[in-house]
């Protein structure tokens, strides 16, 4: 009697075991069902900067709301010279027509900044390409041209927006750098945290209404230039043919990708 008591015991033990090596193996399939689903959804990502050795960078102002600024920043960058890139709103677009074209009269990108500033991820495809297209398209009839460059608003993306702007040959730039001018900081504080982050192929994010903005401008392309940096607008510093970006945003040529695991073969 002894023995079959033992022999019971060791049953449900054995059985108990069983059952808990079935919910592991359950829960491990599980697991490796959703690591395979997430790298099959790779995350697109945006251009944030750019690979490259030359000591160049684009300075980059976003234009949403009001227009108080403009002519004034126009007139700074083009006392030092320097071109750069704006990303308009359609809806700006529609305020502010003539200075669109002065915008672009005086050599400087014309991007996308949407049609209507929207968070475009709470967008379907077909929502998030007629906010590109109708930005475009009314920044073409007024220059001639559509921009190739576009920033989504508020930086807000997922995949979906990423590949709706390449679907239709545009680039989507993001930035680098900060310079928070929209949280009205000190001049000097803009430039020694644009100066602190600085490299070759850096995107640098301002506005065309912040309240310290002109006055920051010159210190700032001073500062640039005098750390051996020359200031192209981004279509410039945007690389050529094939790339891809890697998981911070670089923008890395093809061929260098291709060179690079060849050699880590």
């Amino acid at each position: 009697m002894k023995l079959m008591i033992l022999t019971k015991k060791k049953l449900i033990v054995m059985a108990s075991c069983a059952v808990m090596a079935a919910v592991t193996l359950i829960v491990s399939l599980g697991s490796y069902g959703r690591a395979v689903e997430a790298s099959a959804s790779e995350r697109k990502i945006p251009i944030y900067n750019v690979d490259t050795e030359d000591k160049v960078c684009s300075i980059s102002f976003d234009a949403a709301w009001g227009d108080e600024q403009t002519h004034t920043l126009l007139d700074i960058l083009d006392k030092y010279k320097v071109k750069s890139t704006f990303f308009l709103v359609g809806q700006w677009v529609d305020k502010f027509p003539d200075d669109v074209k002065e915008i672009s009269k005086r050599g400087h990108d014309v991007g996308n900044h949407s049609d209507t500033h929207a968070h475009l991820p709470q967008l379907d495809k077909s929502g998030i390409l007629k906010e590109l297209q109708s930005c475009n398209d009314k920044i073409e009839a007024l220059i001639g041209k559509s921009p190739t460059l576009f920033r989504p608003p508020y930086g807000d993306y997922n995949n979906a927006v990423v590949e709706s702007t390449n679907g239709i040959n545009m680039y989507c730039v993001q930035w680098n750098i900060d310079s928070l001018d929209w949280k009205d900081p000190s001049p000097q504080d803009m430039v020694s945290r644009i100066k602190k982050n600085l490299c070759p192929g850096s995107i640098i994010l301002m506005h065309n209404g912040a309240k310290n903005t002109p006055e920051a401008l010159p210190m700032i392309i001073e500062m640039i230039q005098s750390e051996g940096y020359k200031i192209v607008p981004i279509s410039q510093i945007l690389l050529k043919g094939e790339y891809t970006t890697d998981s911070q945003g670089k923008m890395i040529a093809a061929s260098a990708k291709t060179e690079n695991s060849s050699k880590s073969e």
